[in-house]
């Protein structure tokens, strides 16, 4: 065991390296950066030393140098804390993530755990209940969930709870709230809103889980193990549970790692159109500005949660199936 983890734990590292170089390199590939546009603002503003603070500031962020130049002063900041500094937003990068990234950790890890929670119970119950009318129930609303996307669904309840209960669906807190200090006021208004993005977001990642526990479900019981466990007597129950449902969480906790990221970005449309406070609104505009520092930062972030993902994944799977530490 502690040689499987130490081969997955050189891996990750090696991989979070590699994934930090290609994405800095794919960051600055469009032509033109912000230090160009936010010269034309200073120019605009009449600002006389717009030449000398756009100088200070690609001496700051070695910007005249080399990428590989600026990738190194870039990554050994990041190592002790500093991500730079946005240009858009004229602030430091980690007072901006810190800002949101509460808000969108506790979104993403609530609907994640709506999902499983609800997700797999129903799995279980279809494959053991194959064509019952529960399953066909579970079936159909599993494919309008996979196939509708979470914007259209925000949307459509966006406009039913204005129309119908002449309630506004958006944001998080009501505008009493808005800039308040905390209090318990204040988190009954947050809990009040909170359901409506982790319905929304967790919709999706719940129909696709029960599709998958069904799946593999019904192809761990057709197995000869199971009719040898099932003619030695024992119960349904323990057939089930104790040894059909452990083999089939196996895909499932694959894709557990791989949704780890996904609580750093959020469901970045489905912010925009609620007006949620969360990191991907944030990312997706740094893109767009090619914001370097902060863009970077959102990706090497997603990053390390996606391989750190797949490394803890790595460890479930051979605690649940010993057969894993011997591949």
């Amino acid at each position: 065991m502690t040689a499987f983890v130490g081969r997955r734990f050189v891996s990750m590292v090696f991989t979070m390296v590699l994934v930090s170089i290609v994405g800095f390199i794919i960051i600055n590939l469009p032509p033109g950066s912000y230090l160009e546009v936010y010269r034309a603002e200073l120019m605009v503003q009449g600002t006389s030393t717009a030449d000398q603070q756009i100088a200070a500031l690609e001496k700051r962020y070695a910007l005249d140098k080399p990428i590989y130049q600026q990738y190194w002063k870039w990554i050994n900041g990041f190592v002790h804390g500093d991500f730079g500094r946005s240009f858009q937003y004229n602030r430091e990068v980690s007072e901006l993530i810190w800002d949101r990234l509460g808000y969108t950790v506790v979104i993403s890890s609530i609907s994640l755990i709506f999902s499983w929670i609800v997700a797999i119970p129903i799995g279980i119950y279809s494959a053991t209940h194959k064509y019952s009318f529960a399953d066909n129930v579970f079936t159909f609303f599993s494919f309008i969930g996979l196939s509708v996307p979470s914007f259209l669904i925000a949307l459509v309840l966006m406009v039913f709870s204005s129309r119908v209960f002449g309630v506004s669906v958006g944001g998080l807190f009501s505008r009493a709230y808005q800039d308040a200090p905390w209090s318990w006021a204040k988190m009954v208004d947050f809990l009040q809103h909170l359901w409506i993005p982790v319905m929304v977001v967790g919709m999706s990642g719940t129909a696709g889980l029960v599709r998958m526990m069904r799946g593999n479900l019904l192809d761990i019981l057709n197995m000869q193990y199971v009719q040898t466990a099932r003619a030695k007597g024992l119960s349904e129950n323990v057939v089930i549970y104790r040894h059909a449902v452990r083999n089939a969480l196996h895909p499932l906790i694959m894709s557990l790692g791989m949704s780890l990221p996904g609580i750093i970005s959020g469901s970045t449309v489905v912010s925009i159109v609620l007006s949620l406070p969360t990191t991907g609104p944030l990312y997706f505009n740094a893109l767009r500005a090619q914001d370097m520092f902060l863009a970077g930062t959102f990706l090497v972030f997603m990053a390390i949660m996606l391989v750190v993902g797949n490394f803890l994944a790595d460890i479930a799977l051979a605690v649940v199936d010993p057969r894993i530490r011997y591949e």
